[in-house]
């Protein structure tokens, strides 16, 4: 394939027409190629239609032969089923998507949104927390979302039960914006069907995943990350000791957000991983004016983050500053942190904390990695921050 100069696209500028969509579709669901080889991809080679062609080659020199990219019947039948589905495509580097999702290193390269898109302008909060709460962690999540959208601020969740349906449902009439961890078309779980429409009557539905998708365990991270992507706090609610949350609040760290925790009885095991995370350093939360004073003044972007990257350190230890954007490593670059990773683990699980430090490489360079690893079904994650090795 032969690429036209007139009709390549840069990498930071979204598909225009119908055709362009498709060669970005067709490059983000090719095999092997998620969020962070996406963007890696395009910088590389300048733009999709490039990196498309020279995909089979580079997963040659990996060592995977006869590699085809994802052909254009199936993107193209994916784009058909969004339209029928209502869903409207939200392509990376246009100029209403999310700044604070974008700036994130596996950024979605594509949203199918379905509501008001208008939502994702706002200042935004994420909460989230037990899906067996308590009668007390559900008011609080009502009372906080309540409170937060009365100030103008859009409440960000997973549509989980729990935590997460309770904040939705108090945020519906000034704004909230679900995250799906599967296909636009798709309520996970089941008893949320009739939440999801109001939301996507008077809020926002988004998902990266393509239509129809049932939603599995490896999808749950991924949309993790962007319910933290998107927030400039990020509060946990309620939450027990090996709780998702807790992977969310550290996703919300590796990003440079503000984590916060409302505390619980010491004695209510749903409360222990939140109270954990107070005593770690989070900020504690007793009201809506405490969250909105975590915000940055200009409600643009987190304040530095206050939890130590690693547990066990001191509380009252503090993360840098974020650092400004960096250009995106080289796709072998990528390859050979991979391989470094994978000879790192094996069957017993390791504590990620411990594979960084024996990688002597940061922590902004290994959580990417790991996500891809993870979402391509090569490693896993088990309850308490462990990673062991597939395969």
């Amino acid at each position: 394939m032969t690429e036209d100069p007139t009709s390549s696209l840069s990498p930071r500028t979204p598909p225009a027409t119908e055709e362009d969509r498709l060669i970005w579709l067709r490059l983000l669901r090719s095999r092997r190629v998620g969020p962070t080889t996406f963007h890696r991809l395009l910088a590389d080679h300048g733009s999709a239609a490039a990196a498309l062609e020279a995909l089979p080659g580079i997963a040659a020199q990996a060592g995977v032969p006869d590699y085809r990219p994802c052909p254009a019947a199936v993107a193209g039948a994916e784009l058909r089923a969004a339209r029928r589905a209502g869903a409207v495509p939200l392509f990376h580097g246009a100029p209403d998507y999310p700044a604070a999702l974008a700036g994130i290193v596996d950024a979605p390269p594509l949203l199918w949104t379905r509501g008001r898109t208008s939502l994702l302008a706002r200042p935004m909060v994420a909460l989230v927390g037990a899906r067996s709460a308590s009668s007390l962690g559900l008011r609080m999540a009502r009372r906080l979302a309540a409170d937060l959208g009365a100030a103008g601020i859009a409440v960000v969740s997973g549509l989980a039960r729990g935590i997460d349906a309770a904040a939705h449902a108090a945020a519906l009439e000034t704004g909230t914006v679900a995250v799906l961890a599967g296909g636009i078309d798709v309520v996970y779980p089941p008893e949320n069907l009739g939440l999801s429409d109001s939301i996507a009557r008077e809020g926002l539905l988004l998902t990266e995943q393509p239509p129809g998708l049932e939603p599995r365990a490896r999808h749950f991270p991924a949309r993790n990350r962007i319910v933290s992507g998107l927030a400039g706090v990020v509060v946990v609610v309620e939450a027990a000791e090996r709780s998702g949350s807790l992977i969310t609040a550290r996703t919300a760290l590796d990003q440079g957000r503000e984590v916060a925790a409302v505390p619980g009885h010491p004695m209510d095991g749903r409360a222990a991983g939140s109270n954990r995370l107070i005593r770690d350093g989070a900020a504690l939360v007793r009201s809506a004016e405490d969250v909105l004073a975590l915000l940055s003044p200009a409600d643009t972007g987190p304040r530095q983050a206050r939890l130590p990257l690693e547990q066990g350190a001191p509380a009252q230890a503090a993360m840098p500053p974020a650092p400004p954007p960096q250009r995106r490593p080289l796709l072998r670059d990528v390859a050979a942190l991979h391989r470094r990773i994978l000879d790192r683990l094996g069957p017993s699980p390791l504590a990620e904390d411990q594979l960084i430090r024996d990688l002597a490489a940061a922590p902004g360079e290994v959580t990417p990695a790991l996500t891809e690893l993870e979402l391509d079904g090569r490693i896993a994650r088990t309850p308490g921050g462990f990673l062991s090795r597939l395969g």
